[in-house]
């Protein structure tokens, strides 16, 4: 189908750079699900191999609170943050962190082969031009390294369960200022922290790693995190037995053979 936006039509125009903080979480489930992203962190920081070294590529380093935990884990001789948005990237810098203000759609501004462990946590979801991504990580990826992605799965129980109680699916976003269509949704009503918060491609792992292959990335393994609404130690347990359900997916990949054009 041919998309009949022929057009970009750019980024968002938000109000402010940054709304005002979500409101802390409050309930079981909101719980629950804040205790899901920190064991999504947790799958990422044990994907990625400690003490490796080399140079390290975060993207979408937001204030770099994560981005300082996986440098503890890597241990590179240097590291470089891409952000988009200019008052994220000065939090980031406050940390001492190398910070680049760049737009992931657009392109990295890196040589080819630069770095040797790349990582996109949460970051491809708000993502329209994914192939551009994916393909700017495999040529910055240097031979031998590493890149961990890490998103939301589409094909999770909540948002299976969600469609089919008539409710929007929690992590699939219509709005780059508030989010709504679910009241079972721990974030229900929030608006979002800034126009990069909303969600514009949702990924089924199976889908993720095929375009990633597309793109020369091959995956290496893929860790499913979370099942809401269980408790991440029950949840561990239960997303091995179906992993294709999970709430997150954190792959790795190496560089492989690109099917573009194949």
């Amino acid at each position: 189908m041919t998309d009949v936006l022929q057009s970009d039509p750019g980024p968002p125009i938000a109000p402010a750079d940054v709304a005002p903080p979500a409101p802390a979480p409050t309930g079981y489930l909101r719980r629950v699900f804040r205790a899901t992203e920190e064991a999504n962190r947790h799958a990422v920081l044990a994907a990625l191999p400690a003490g490796r070294g080399g140079r390290l590529l975060d993207i979408g380093t937001h204030d770099g609170t994560f981005t300082e935990r996986i440098v503890q884990r890597v241990r590179p001789d240097s590291v470089t943050g891409v952000e988009v948005m200019p008052v994220h990237a000065q939090r980031a810098r406050t940390r001492g962190l190398d910070i680049v203000e760049a737009d992931v759609e657009d392109g990295l501004p890196f040589p080819a082969g630069r770095f040797d462990v790349i990582t996109a946590n949460q970051v491809i979801e708000h993502v329209r031009r994914t192939d551009v991504l994916l393909a700017e990580v495999r040529r910055v990826l240097a031979p031998g390294g590493v890149a961990c992605i890490s998103t939301n799965n589409l094909c999770s129980w909540h948002n299976v369960i969600s469609l089919a109680l008539g409710l929007q699916p929690p992590p699939v976003h219509v709005s780059d200022e508030v989010i709504v269509g679910n009241p079972l949704n721990p974030e229900d009503g929030w608006p979002h922290d800034d126009w990069g918060r909303s969600h514009v491609r949702l990924f089924s792992g199976r889908a993720l790693c095929e375009l990633a292959a597309h793109h020369g990335l091959a995956l290496q393994r893929m860790t499913p995190v979370g099942y809401y609404p269980l408790p991440p130690r029950v949840a561990r347990a239960v997303a091995r037995v179906d992993a294709n359900h999970c709430a997150f997916v954190v792959a790795t990949f190496v560089q492989g053979t690109s099917g573009a054009g194949a």
